[in-house]
């Protein structure tokens, strides 16, 4: 063991002071003869990455809220029901712009073909009016949803980027389009902060290369067609995914640029960068590269003990997980609820946990075999984890025993959270699953929220005695431990 260290950190030895030789030797000719490269094939793009990526998140979000608005039982309820009380839906969509701080939200009911929206009825939308085309494309699509770039019908003068999203009746037949509008004036504040992130020049253009969104320090025309030196690029930009080139703009030198198409807004962003602000920032990173070399050695040795914990961690995971089921485990349950109380204390955010337990699953193992049974471990562990977020943790208990930590949720939350997945059980497994008569099988559960001080094991009590009350009910339901 002995010997291996020391051949370790000779080894690490060598490899630091060939890395600072040769660094220091050829970094800066290796970085200005590949400047060029570097901007068209790294810099840039990650930089027109960036913003996609984040463009993309805001876009998620958004198509998120719309979904959940179109499978939300009130709406469908409300439209089945005729529209009877306009008022109910303007509530709904007023809470919705407020609740997830959208620029609006809005429904429009096939039936009657309203135009429903926080402020009321705006509109009734027809077929003859060509700004209501968004309407009827989305109607006749197939698609569940589709994304476009209109005027706010609430405010026309204001651009948003629109999540059309269908919504259908239990029958699946349509009956209206909800969604929600994110400002365009949201993606000009991403321009702007990479402009004085990086100092490049960034701006969208539309499919006949007119400028459509821009940061403050742009300077050229109002169409790429029109701008000297780029013009002669224009046919290619606008014809290509994604394309990077150099050209000479007069009076300024060598511009890289870098274009990508996203095809949700169908507008092409483009990014430039002056390659004389590129040699003073690499010449800033030449120095700053040699500043860091002389800490090369310490985070090179160091290398070592990071590998050391990174077998820690993996030991750390398998002491830590169930085996079977890949859930947390007791000992891991213990320290989470310890962390979880802390960061509640800290932030005053309430904590829950969930006590799950498989009804009748002695009658599934004892009819079907011990490997059915854990099959059916290993399908709730997958259904569950698909129910709860990612900060929440889900633990095997034992046998067939879960546990549920929540984190930041209530009581009321927690039992929300249980009865979602109490259906997702009863949908994916409430029922025969094949014809040689595979075991349907559905959960129980019992809720409480962590009081002041209380310990893991009192909260597991109270709401393993939960449990045991939905079970005396009869099974598949969700009960609440008392308050207080």
């Amino acid at each position: 063991m002995q010997r291996n260290k020391l051949l370790f950190a000779t080894a690490l030895t060598v490899l630091l002071t060939l890395g600072f030789v040769a660094t220091s030797v050829i970094g800066y000719f290796v970085a200005e003869d590949s400047l060029e490269q570097q901007i068209a094939e790294e810099t840039l793009p990650l930089t027109s990455d960036n913003i996609f990526s984040e463009i993309e998140r805001d876009l998620l979000r958004s198509i998120l809220i719309s979904s959940l608005m179109a499978h939300d039982t009130f709406v469908r309820d409300w439209v089945v029901e005729g529209e009877e009380d306009p008022e109910a839906i303007i509530r709904y969509l007023a809470e919705i712009q407020q609740k997830y701080e959208t620029t609006t939200a809005f429904f429009v009911a096939e039936s009657s073909r309203r135009y429903y929206h926080p402020d009321g009825v705006l509109t009734t939308v027809t077929r003859a009016n060509p700004a209501d085309a968004w309407y009827f494309r989305v109607r006749e699509t197939n698609e569940p949803f589709e994304i476009n770039i209109d005027h706010d019908t609430a405010e026309p003068s204001r651009l948003s980027i629109f999540v059309n999203y269908r919504v259908e009746d239990e029958a699946g037949e349509y009956i209206g389009v909800t969604g929600i509008g994110l400002a365009v004036e949201t993606v000009a504040g991403l321009i702007e902060s990479y402009q004085r992130r990086y100092g490049r020049s960034i701006y969208f253009i539309n499919r006949e290369g007119e400028i459509t969104l821009r940061g403050s320090g742009y300077d050229g025309p109002e169409r790429i067609q029109e701008q000297p030196g780029l013009a002669r690029h224009a046919i290619r930009i606008l014809t290509s995914p994604s394309t990077d080139f150099a050209y000479e703009r007069p009076g300024i030198g060598t511009t890289y640029v870098n274009t990508r198409l996203i095809p949700e807004l169908d507008w092409f962003l483009v990014v430039e960068q002056r390659e004389s602000s590129a040699n003073a920032r690499l010449l800033n990173t030449l120095i700053v590269n040699i500043l860091l070399a002389l800490g090369v050695t310490a985070l090179v040795l160091l290398t070592g003990g990071w590998t050391l914990r990174n077998y820690q961690r993996r030991l750390e995971t398998m002491a830590t997980t169930d085996r079977l089921t890949g859930a947390r485990n007791r000992q891991a349950l213990e320290v989470l609820f310890e962390q979880a109380r802390r960061l509640g204390r800290r932030h005053d955010q309430p904590i829950s946990i969930i006590n799950l337990d498989i009804d009748h699953f002695k009658a599934i193992n004892d009819g079907h075999g011990h490997q059915a049974g854990d099959r059916v471990l290993k399908e709730l562990v997958d259904t569950v984890s698909s129910q709860i977020r990612e900060i929440d943790t889900l633990c095997r208990w034992g046998g067939d025993e879960f546990l549920i930590l929540l984190q930041d949720t209530d009581a009321d939350r927690a039992r929300l959270t249980a009865e979602r997945i109490r259906e997702a059980v009863v949908r994916r497994h409430g029922s025969p699953q094949d014809e040689q008569g595979e075991e349907a099988w559905t959960v129980s559960q019992g809720v409480a929220q962590c009081r002041e001080n209380e310990s893991l094991d009192s909260l597991i009590h109270r709401a393993d005695k939960a449990l045991y009350r939905a079970k005396r009910n009869g099974r598949n339901q969700v009960a609440v431990a008392e308050p207080g």
